[in-house]
């Protein structure tokens, strides 16, 4: 398929080919779902926790004796029913991440970026550099490609500059196109990407068919 690229001022400069296996196939649903699923999970810190009635601090003397009160048998104070006493099957320390297999990983990117071109939210500029690195520049450039709203910049390679630049940016994220996060992509309003992001996807995707 082609596609349009732009230049840092917003006008059309040429047309680039991209991969129909990557940026134009059918969109499965699934896929991105378990692989936002998996991205969140693997996130949680798993840390929550409660104590059970053998990690509570009360005497283990008996409240009062067992007959003769009028009062309901009782003998601790940790007991579950008791204020202050322990929890009962309550959340524990957990590691919630697991790996997704990397061939459905691979087909929910595709999808996303599939999604995104039939929606019409993806725009292709020109490969750039902010020498200045500075937020205000950057704010430039994308004010020419899309308005401010939930977006997110896909590069090539690790220029800092470009990522100091878009960090302060709240409405932008700022992603590697050899490390992509579905969720971000997914519900990013508009995908920008350079050319040679674009192009580097046709074939770190494509290589592999899935």
């Amino acid at each position: 398929m082609d596609m349009q690229v732009l230049s840092v001022d917003g006008k059309k400069k040429k047309t680039i080919q991209l991969n129909d296996e990557v940026f134009n196939r059918e969109v499965s649903e699934g896929a991105i779902y378990h692989a936002i699923r998996n991205e969140l999970a693997n996130m949680r810190q798993g840390t929550a926790a409660t104590k059970v009635r053998s990690q509570v601090k009360f005497s283990g003397r008996k409240p009062w004796r067992q007959k003769g009160t009028g009062r309901a048998r009782a003998g601790s104070r940790r007991s579950p029913i008791w204020v202050g006493g322990g929890t009962i099957f309550g959340p524990q320390p957990r590691d919630y991440s697991y790996v997704l297999p990397r061939k459905l990983k691979r087909l929910a990117y595709k999808s996303i970026l599939s999604q995104k071109v039939q929606q019409e939210d993806i725009v292709v500029v020109e490969d750039f550099a902010l020498e200045s690195g500075k937020t205000k520049d950057m704010v430039a450039i994308l004010s020419k490609l899309i308005p401010a709203e939930r977006a997110v910049l896909v590069v090539a390679g690790n220029d800092e500059l470009v990522k100091r630049a878009g960090r302060n940016i709240p409405w932008l994220t700022t992603l590697n196109y050899q490390r992509l996060r579905a969720h971000d992509l997914f519900y990013g309003k508009k995908v920008v990407m350079t050319e040679s992001a674009a192009l580097g996807l046709n074939d770190f995707y494509a290589a592999k068919k899935a």
